[in-house]
């Protein structure tokens, strides 16, 4: 059944959209990302305008991100008071993020910037993740242990609070930065920021598994929903029929997605989430170098 979505200004089939954002939202539910890195690579592939598909992303994350909160909320694995630091400045980052989003796209560069950010971002986290969890699953393996708990220059800045839920006393400065980064991230590739954020909390600011990906959770929930309203008043670039049929897939696969998060160690849900971030890397880098089967084709403007 093809579908005509009016701001892309394609046909797309009805149940190929329902799929992509049941795929995505199990991703949501089991790693604590949006899932926009991944979708909107696939929603450029098959024939979505990239502004309309970085666009469209915020309000279909949004309502992941919401569904897999409340799943997280029932277990007691959301750091509120976390999240609270980190909105503060992802809702900064995603207001800087959607201007130079309209920038770019004055210049018509929005394509090539969102495919370099994607190839350079998932390429180093995507890295680093994989070869972090083999560490860490190697660890976990040897008997008798006792993992150290280090103090790095993130304990040493001023401004400090009590994170009770992640049993963390830090600096409020590196979650308000982290929230700021992905924030403009949020606007300009389309994805939640997830990707960044969740190795970001666990690597940096030294929180436990169990509770980031919640509190990413519900950091992304408020962020995308704020980047939604920026994108359709500045930008008029979001298809409310695309989104709502992406939202339809994905509550049901965030759901789901959680369920299976439960049921695997933390160092397994870990290198699963690298390979997945090295394998769209791959892709799009291939895609940047890999010469095209026609050199030009005609359009209006």
């Amino acid at each position: 059944m093809q579908l005509y979505l009016p701001i892309a200004e394609i046909s797309v089939s009805l149940w190929l959209l329902l799929g992509l954002g049941g795929v995505v939202g199990v991703l949501s539910g089991m790693f604590g990302v949006g899932g926009g890195f991944l979708l909107t690579p696939l929603l450029i592939f098959i024939g979505i305008p990239p502004a309309v598909a970085v666009a469209t992303q915020a309000p279909q994350i949004t309502g992941l991100s919401f569904s897999g909160t409340l799943a997280h909320l029932r277990r007691r694995t959301v750091d509120v008071k976390m999240g609270l630091v980190l909105l503060s400045g992802g809702l900064i980052g995603s207001a800087l993020g959607v201007e130079v989003f309209r920038i770019l796209s004055e210049i018509g560069q929005v394509e090539l910037m969102v495919t370099l950010s994607y190839v350079v971002f998932l390429g180093i986290i995507g890295g680093l993740m994989f070869v972090e969890s083999v560490r860490a699953l190697r660890r976990s393996r040897k008997p008798g242990r006792v993992k150290r708990k280090r103090h790095v220059w993130v304990h040493r800045l001023p401004l400090k609070m009590r994170f009770r839920t992640s049993h963390l006393y830090i600096s409020a400065i590196p979650p308000f930065a982290i929230g700021l980064f992905v924030g403009v991230l949020s606007a300009i590739m389309g994805v939640g920021g997830g990707f960044i954020m969740v190795p970001a909390m666990i690597y940096i600011i030294g929180m436990p598994t169990a509770v980031v990906v919640g509190t990413s959770l519900f950091q992304i929930m408020f962020v995308t929903a704020f980047t939604t309203v920026l994108h359709a008043t500045q930008n008029q670039t979001v298809d409310t029929v695309l989104a709502l049929l992406l939202l339809l897939g994905g509550v049901i696969g965030a759901q789901v997605g959680a369920l299976i998060a439960v049921r695997l160690r933390a160092e397994q849900l870990r290198i699963l989430l690298a390979l997945m971030v090295l394998a769209v890397c791959a892709k799009l880098a291939w895609d940047l170098v890999a010469v095209p089967d026609e050199f030009y084709s005609l359009g209006a403007v």
